[in-house]
């Protein structure tokens, strides 16, 4: 029996989108107050992220019958991040040369709120390789755990799936105890999906009651040319990507429709982070991959933010009238490379980043980030968009390219011959192709 539409989650969510928008145009006042509905619904979701990821990590090495496998698919995964992640970056920095959306805007930066942005430029504070990489390593994993450190509480889960491994049949019970835990953790995912409609009314809401749709006008030709070049980024890098390993880019973005949207509402893509593994999953990506890529591509895979970071720098320097030359613009797509690392899935992550980019060339007016203060968070909803499609891309890749890819799921999943997936069945057994 077919499922009435109006309790169809994705129809839910754009029904509330929606109806956020139009709060917000006809009642700012009320909107702003939907807030902690938005707020609420992320802060749950990432309460649960933590024990997602350490428990499909743990069970998918734990499982592997190579632990030496799990060093190949993170060297694989590393390349392609680091690949895709420089076509997103020389993009972004193309697009912003040819089009120059800044241009007549002529800004003088001394008339600017520098203010507004302080806050920003103080937390975009320089952070060294050997920094980043200290910081991956936890003071210990019930600190990691309660901080919600990704890449921490990712390389706690991929040691003790290490140590589970070589142990063998002596861990079998505290593997069985971690499926069980990831059970019933899928299932408190399950519940807390119910009111995803909610928070994306509230974070929609908000956003457009604070702003407003007029501030959108001033600022039109930026918006309008980075959401059609992270479009084109979708389409035809990340497309040509996917049909070159067998499967449509489009029917791929039909399958995570739900997290999309709510990605949308709430301008977080860590807000989809958990269900978006249980779907590729799902999909016919293996367990092991899935638990790998996904959370490092979260920190190493902003293909969004890196397209938004070149192309909102020069912007910046074209409406303040900064003539930059090719070596300093190389410089910032060098620098970008490293200052998106940080940026996982959080709202406004992207304009600390920006900040910590826009400092290595003094010539650019750190001011001159109050012209685009308040389209942002309108931004921010289209780079975790590229950011969570490109992961998903990335995780299937991979998977491919490790030869564990079900290739027969893949096709009747994204072509919808499958049946649905559960709501939340738990982690599942891989399903690794011959």
């Amino acid at each position: 029996m077919r499922q009435p539409f109006y309790k169809i989650l994705y129809v839910q969510v754009l029904t509330a989108i929606i109806l956020g928008v139009v709060l917000g145009a006809l009642e700012p006042a009320w909107a702003i107050a939907m807030k902690p509905l938005g707020d609420a619904f992320i802060k749950a979701i990432k309460m649960v992220i933590p024990p997602v990821i350490f428990c499909t990590v743990v069970a998918g090495i734990s499982g592997m019958e190579n632990a030496k496998g799990v060093g190949r698919v993170g060297g694989k995964a590393i390349l392609y991040f680091e690949v895709v992640s420089s076509f997103a970056l020389i993009i972004g920095l193309t697009v912003a040369n040819v089009v120059r959306p800044g241009d007549g805007f002529n800004a003088d930066p001394a008339t600017l709120d520098a203010g507004a942005v302080a806050e920003f430029a103080t937390k975009a504070k320089a952070q060294t390789t050997v920094d980043f990489l200290l910081n991956i390593i936890p003071s210990s994993p019930v600190d990691a755990l309660a901080k919600g450190d990704v890449l921490q509480v990712l390389l706690f889960a991929i040691l003790f799936g290490f140590a589970l491994s070589a142990l063998g049949r002596r861990a079998v019970m505290v593997r069985e105890f971690v499926d069980q835990v990831g059970a019933v953790i899928f299932r408190i995912i399950g519940i807390l999906m119910k009111v995803a409609p909610l928070g994306a009314f509230g974070a929609m809401s908000f956003t457009i009651g604070k702003y407003g749709l007029a501030a959108l006008l001033p600022m039109a030709k930026l918006m309008a040319c980075f959401y059609l070049t992270a479009l084109l980024f979708v389409l035809v890098v990340l497309g040509l990507i996917a049909r070159f390993v067998g499967f449509n880019i489009l029917r791929l973005i039909a399958y995570l429709k739900e997290e999309l949207l709510i990605v949308l509402g709430t301008s977080s893509s860590e807000s989809a982070l958990p269900t978006l593994m249980q779907k590729l999953e799902n999909a016919g990506c293996a367990k092991s991959v899935v638990g790998l890529v996904v959370p490092t591509g979260y920190s190493f895979n902003l293909d969004g933010t890196n397209i938004y970071m070149t192309m909102a720098a020069l912007f910046i320097a074209q409406a303040t009238n900064t003539h930059l030359t090719l070596t300093q613009e190389l410089t910032l797509l060098a620098v970008a490379m490293l200052t998106s690392k940080g940026a996982s899935g959080v709202t406004g992550a992207g304009f600390v980043t920006l900040a910590a980019t826009i400092a290595v060339v003094p010539d650019i007016p750190i001011a001159g980030m109050a012209l685009i203060l308040g389209v942002d968070r309108f931004m921010s909803e289209c780079r975790a968009l590229t950011n969570i499609v490109g992961n998903s891309v990335a995780t299937v890749v991979v998977s491919a390219w490790e030869g564990q890819l079900d290739r027969a799921r893949l096709a009747a999943v994204l072509n919808g011959l499958s049946p649905p997936m559960p709501v939340s069945p738990g982690p599942q057994p891989d399903s690794v192709s011959a």
